[in-house]
């Protein structure tokens, strides 16, 4: 787990720096009275922070602070101490706010962490913190700000002065820093078609889908299955006295594209549940396509959890849950529901809707 930002941009060369450092008497370092960008211009330090090792990698571009940029100085850090520290890691979370360079809104930011993915096999999860809490991002507090105190007052006039001060940083807490020059051209304005994101192999997640996501390094129609046993089957059971929910009075679709629906949710659903045995150490109680049907039940007829969790037998809660989290892949597989205008909300008015209009689809 790993908190990302870039620190704010610093002119390099003699200008004043906030603070204050103890000199000789009488022998001020002198600075520049106007901050007009030199001939070295500006850096931009963007900083990794591993919070289980209290370490920081901040990778000093020379360049734009672009989203290729910010997942460059991620990648750099998985190559140096990463991949060394964690050689067995499949997956890696990282935490970011919602602007700037690993902006929630940027296409860039999310094509180069699936590049990223795709090249270490990780499964990179990201959590945006929401706009206007990005200070309760840890790096902001356990790195960048001890940074700016240990380099408070002294005019950083060259690279290697400010890639030395950024490497002595230490606490008595133990934090130790890695910091290195990126000369590279990271150039601004680069465009990502619709197309483009839509080949990213991303599962937005149940909760606040657009701060948080994974990106797999396969596209998800060619994540394998999970392994079954013969102890344990690798779906829940079917469950006869639920079928008649899965009719197309109440669903909406023929037979033919019911099934072709569930064959487009199962690898975006298998993506989401990666052991789908287990939840929270018991077994589902709902197939994908009871989760489906139900799913469609409420946003065709608006029949409430209460009443849906009465038909399963399960809790309100469970319906929910179910609901909420099969949304996101009718999304995703871009299947869009229409309300009927009719409301069913008894389990007496379900049974009774779906018995007429299949009485009258016979007649």
């Amino acid at each position: 787990m790993v908190s990302v930002d870039t620190k704010k941009k610093e002119l390099v060369g003699p200008y004043k720096n906030n603070g204050a450092e103890f000199q000789p008497k009488g022998e001020p370092e002198r600075v520049d009275t106007h901050d007009f960008p030199g001939e070295l211009g500006k850096v931009a330090p963007y900083g990794i922070y591993d919070l289980s090792e209290n370490a920081g990698w901040v990778n000093v571009g020379t360049d734009h602070d672009t989203a290729a940029f910010a997942v460059e100085s991620l990648r750099r850090w998985w190559r140096g101490v990463g991949a060394v520290n964690y050689p067995d890691a499949t997956r890696l979370l990282v935490t970011a706010d919602s602007g700037g360079s690993n902006s929630s809104r940027t296409r860039a930011w999310k094509t180069e962490l699936s590049a990223l993915a795709a090249e270490t096999g990780l499964a990179i999860t990201v959590c945006h913190f929401p706009p206007g809490t990005s200070k309760w991002n840890a790096i902001e507090h356990r790195l960048f700000s001890h940074i700016s105190m240990n380099w408070r007052g002294r005019p950083l006039t060259s690279h290697d002065v400010i890639i030395n001060t950024i490497a002595a940083t230490t606490t008595r807490t133990g934090l130790r820093v890695h910091a290195q020059l990126d000369t590279g051209t990271y150039p601004i304005g680069i465009k990502i078609s619709d197309q483009q994101l839509a080949a990213i192999p991303i599962t937005r997640h149940e909760w606040h889908g657009d701060w948080n996501y994974t990106l797999h390094p396969t596209p998800i129609d060619s994540l394998p299955a999970e392994p079954t046993t013969h102890s344990e089957p690798a779906t829940p059971p079917q469950r006869p006295d639920l079928q008649w929910l899965h009719a197309a009075e109440l669903t909406g679709l023929t037979p033919t594209r019911w099934t072709q629906l569930i064959d487009e949710l199962t690898p975006a659903h298998r993506a989401q549940h990666p052991n789908p045995t287990r939840t929270n150490g018991r077994k589902p109680a709902l197939t994908l396509a009871d989760r489906t049907a139900l799913t469609l039940q409420q946003q065709r007829f608006s029949t409430p959890a209460t009443v849906l969790a009465e038909l399963t037998g399960l809790s309100a809660t469970a319906i929910r849950n179910a609901v909420k989290q099969t949304r996101p892949l009718l999304d995703l597989v871009g299947h869009t529901t229409e309300p009927t205008g009719i409301k069913l909300d008894t389990a007496t008015d379900i049974r009774e809707f779906a018995a007429n209009a299949s009485r009258h689809a016979a007649i």
